[in-house]
């Protein structure tokens, strides 16, 4: 029987795009846009900063650094973190799962994200019971002590729950945790998803 369900945030909760902030910031640095993006996402300076290994202000000043960017901490959080936007297929499901089921929140996040989204979308979060997010865990999807922290607040055996998440990776790693994986795509096809999982929804 399923007792918690495990959303991922970003894709799923709400989609994003990193573009947005590559697209700001490219007013203020001569570097090439797909250079710039791979120098403040693709190294390790974002890696430790998902896992929690360095604070915001140490991040962002070598962010400024690495993406040799002229505008000021302030506008580069500014931009960096409006990146998010709703998604009100899986938003309006979480009332209906409420109350029946554990909701928990697995995210890869880092801290200047998790400030931004959980003030704009403090209602929707609103429905989970507690919010697993990566630089709390210090270990990012896809790596197995990511889901050992994440089970720590599920109140469940593994096998008790789903694991949703827009990357099959993720969920692949998730089922070898021990839990129930569903590959979430914006196509309709949730509910039925869960459902095939062991998730009671009534069909509206």
């Amino acid at each position: 029987m399923i007792r918690t369900i495990f959303f991922d945030f970003g894709n799923v909760v709400a989609f994003f795009d990193h573009g947005r902030a590559v697209r700001r910031f490219a007013r203020h640095t001569a570097m090439d846009p797909v250079e710039l993006a791979l120098a403040l996402y693709g190294g390790p300076l974002a890696d430790d900063y998902e896992c929690g290994k360095r604070p915001t202000e140490e991040f962002v000043r070598e962010a400024l650094l690495n993406g040799r960017l002229s505008c000021g901490p302030d506008e580069f959080l500014a931009a960096y973190t409006d990146i998010f936007w709703p998604n009100p297929e899986v938003i309006d499901l979480l009332p209906r799962l409420k109350g029946r089921y554990r909701l928990v929140l697995g995210s890869n996040t880092n801290d200047a994200h998790y400030l931004r989204y959980t003030k704009d979308y403090a209602d929707a979060l609103g429905h989970f019971d507690h919010l697993v997010v990566s630089h709390h865990a210090g270990a990012r999807k896809p790596h197995a002590e990511f889901f050992e922290y994440a089970l720590r607040f599920a109140r469940a055996e593994p096998h008790e729950c789903v694991f949703v998440d827009d990357l099959p990776i993720n969920v692949e790693a998730a089922e070898k945790a021990g839990l129930c994986g569903v590959v979430y795509t914006p196509d309709g096809s949730l509910p039925a998803r869960l459902r095939s999982a062991g998730v009671g929804i009534d069909k509206l």
